[in-house]
């Protein structure tokens, strides 16, 4: 199994898809001779041409406004948000055109593009270019939220979006982007939607995805030390989840924590709390707990950044009073 990085790995997937698809196209800013901000694009103008990779003016809206346009005329784009952050300026293109238009056209016509964004911290780039948004984007009927943490699926999971008939949003952590791994030959492919447990336990349920992902196996080993087994989930996609996987895994440990980036409060692990605490309330043992970012803009200073971002040792202590 050949080993290759996080961002390669994307690039590979959308090197292989416009290699079996010729309505695949690719465009956003810096993207084709720069190769992206982060370099995931590199070589994709050279292998295809300008018609199929293309940069574009600085102007989110109007590059989310031609991807919307783009899919409805027969094409498959992926575009790039540089980052998440400046998805806000698109809004309207993903919430009330590119997510409504099955709807709006009675199933006539889909929107098959895929929005490529990283989000996160880790590189002391400041409140505006650091947050973690998904909860905004899964909370929006007719948009497929995916996530992921490894090389094996950042591949599979951007094959699977670039194939899907709707719009899906393919978010990357800016940390995750030299994080090398294992990629089988031919890849294996990874459904939006299902979940994958990365450490098997038995004592309690940890819930993430992406980057958190890494921080909450360090806190299992650590647990591990203790003579503690967290079964660690990666759920991968946000829109839709893996309810039944976790429900499976609470069944197991009857106790849960959720473990994520994102500002702790209305964030993502509120719904899987709620839920759980609905269809899993009689396998509850404990309370369940969410772990994330504290209710304020992310910092600038790296020292006050790292205070900010929810880690390892934050997890540990609150799978502590779990258990306790």
């Amino acid at each position: 199994m050949p080993e290759l990085r996080y961002g390669k790995a994307i690039g590979q997937a959308l090197h292989d898809a416009m290699t079996g698809d010729p309505n695949v196209v690719v465009f956003g800013e810096d993207i084709a001779g720069a190769g992206g901000s982060f370099g995931v694009t590199r070589g994709l103008l050279d292998s295809f041409g300008p018609l199929r990779v293309r940069d574009t003016p600085i102007s989110e809206a109007t590059i989310l406004s031609a991807a919307v346009g783009a899919a409805m005329g027969g094409l498959r784009p992926v575009v790039e948000i540089m980052f998440m952050d400046f998805i806000t300026l698109g809004m309207d293109a993903l919430v009330n055109q590119a997510a409504k238009a099955r709807f709006m056209f009675g199933g006539q016509t889909s929107v098959p593009m895929v929005l490529r964004t990283p989000h996160g911290g880790g590189l002391a780039a400041g409140p505006q270019h650091s947050q973690c948004l998904e909860g905004w984007l899964a909370h929006v009927p007719g948009l497929k939220v995916v996530c992921p943490a490894t090389v094996a699926d950042a591949y599979g999971l951007m094959r699977a979006a670039i194939d899907d008939p709707d719009p899906v949003i393919f978010i990357e952590h800016k940390a995750l982007y030299a994080h090398k791994g294992e990629l089988t030959e031919p890849p294996a492919p990874v459904p939006i939607g299902r979940a994958a447990t990365a450490r098997p336990g038995r004592d309690l349920t940890i819930v993430t995805w992406g980057a958190a992902l890494h921080e909450a196996l360090a806190a299992a080993g650590q647990l591990a030390g203790r003579g503690i087994e967290a079964e660690v989930i990666d759920l991968r996609s946000l829109q839709p989840w893996d309810e039944g996987a976790v429900l499976d895994s609470l069944r197991r440990t009857h106790r849960l924590v959720v473990f994520h980036e994102a500002v702790t409060a209305y964030g993502p692990g509120a719904e899987i709390a709620a839920r759980l605490g609905e269809i899993g309330f009689d396998e509850l043992d404990a309370p369940i707990v969410r772990v994330g970012a504290p209710f304020m803009p992310v910092p600038f200073a790296p020292s006050l950044e790292n205070a900010y971002r929810p880690q390892a040792g934050d997890l540990v202590a609150a799978a502590e009073r779990v258990l306790a």
